[in-house]
């Protein structure tokens, strides 16, 4: 299976963003990326509704959609009206992780569950079978262009163990510091869907960048 791609709009120039959903449609791009922030759960606030509608209603790839807030359960019916494929929470915010993860797939959407970096994927062996995506965050999040962290390599591995003992289906993707010189690596891992956000908005030929992971 090739390599999914899901560009984040956290890089992208949102002066252009009819130019930047273009190119997305036009690219083999798999999915969009939205990081949603609410600068309570991480340091930093990013957009809201306003963005995430206009982006949908332009937009021709699924939309894979990233809460990095409190309280994300509030925003699922909202989530599914804008027509998401994926909704994402993080393990971090949701003290009733199962019960939100029904109420996703109650709506229509899959369901995603993010971890950050200092969370160890065991955390995960109750709920393995029931999510159909786990995001590693390979970079603290809250902003974007950080720095690859390298333990990631590791804890891809491990959650591909722990996917194939319990006979999960879940999807392995990473966000966070992905270019030519990670993107191989955590491939060879075991990930299945990589984010890419400044490596490939901030490049010379987003379209080139994107076939380049896909073809990984």
């Amino acid at each position: 299976m090739a390599t999914m791609v899901s560009p984040s709009l956290l890089a992208a120039d949102f002066l252009h963003l009819e130019e930047e959903m273009d190119m997305i449609n036009h690219s083999e791009a798999d999915w969009l990326h939205l990081d949603v922030m609410d600068g309570v759960f991480v340091p930093n606030i990013s957009f809201g509704f306003p963005v995430l509608e206009a982006v949908a209603k332009k937009c021709k790839k699924p939309l894979d959609v990233h809460y990095m807030i409190v309280q994300p359960e509030k925003f699922i019916q909202r989530t599914a009206k804008l027509g998401a494929m994926m909704m994402n929470v993080h393990y971090e915010a949701c003290t009733h992780l199962h019960r939100i993860i029904q109420e996703i797939h109650l709506a229509g959407m899959k369901a995603g569950v993010t971890l950050n970096p200092a969370t160890p994927v065991n955390v995960l062996e109750d709920i393995i079978c029931d999510v159909d995506m786990v995001l590693l965050m390979s970079v603290n999040p809250g902003f974007g262009g950080q720095t690859f962290i390298e333990n990631t390599i590791k804890k891809v591995r491990q959650l591909r163990q722990l996917i194939s003992e319990r006979g999960s289906k879940a999807l392995i993707e990473i966000d966070g510091g992905v270019n030519h010189e990670t993107a191989p690596r955590l491939v060879e891992a075991g990930a299945d869907v990589l984010v890419a956000g400044s490596y490939v908005f901030h490049s010379t030929n987003p379209e080139q960048v994107i076939h380049d992971l896909h073809s990984l």
